[in-house]
């Protein structure tokens, strides 16, 4: 069976790139910008949860259905259960690499159907093309975390924050 294999780092720690990877919406998230992602169904990554999907290649509709499993802080799977390959088993694995950087380790085992079926998803998803989806995703994902991280720097923290119903320290007295 085929193997793909793509790692990369984001400049966080682990706990920011796994949380990330677990938001509801994280699909769509991560979807190139060239391409249309129609969600159906996407449950919160857990163990036994489902996607439901049809990714648009320009005109064409390709629908998945694929089914969380191996579910842990720092790794999940998803395996295709209906779509256009025979078999598609992609585990993402996230691994400190410091305080401040973690690998990606995205890693997919898959397999073509034969004939005219197979010839259809040698042409969707060729090597070259999972490791373009992937940069892209790559990029996304370095973007969206470091965006995320310093939203919540930020942010007022919960001690130094006035509470809501407090009147600022220059206002007049009421009568």
């Amino acid at each position: 069976m085929p193997v793909f294999d793509f790692r990369f780092t984001v400049d966080a720690p682990l706990e920011a790139v796994s949380a990330f990877h677990f938001e509801p919406g994280i699909l769509k998230t991560l979807t190139p910008p060239l391409m249309i992602m129609q969600v159906h169904q996407f449950a919160p990554i857990a163990e036994g949860s489902v996607a439901e999907f049809t990714m648009w290649m320009g005109p064409i509709p390709v629908r998945w259905k694929a089914r969380h499993s191996r579910v842990s802080e720092t790794s999940f799977t998803d395996s295709q259960e209906s779509g256009p390959m025979k078999s598609w088993v992609h585990t993402h694995t996230f691994q400190a690499l410091g305080e401040r950087q973690t690998e990606v380790h995205e890693h997919i085992e898959f397999e073509h159907f034969g004939g005219l079926r197979g010839l259809w998803s040698r042409l969707l998803f060729p090597k070259p093309a999972l490791y373009g989806l992937l940069t892209v995703r790559k990029m996304i994902t370095r973007k969206q975390v470091a965006q995320r991280l310093k939203a919540a720097a930020d942010a007022p923290s919960s001690e130094n924050a006035a509470p809501q119903n407090a009147a600022p320290e220059d206002a007049a007295p009421e009568n």
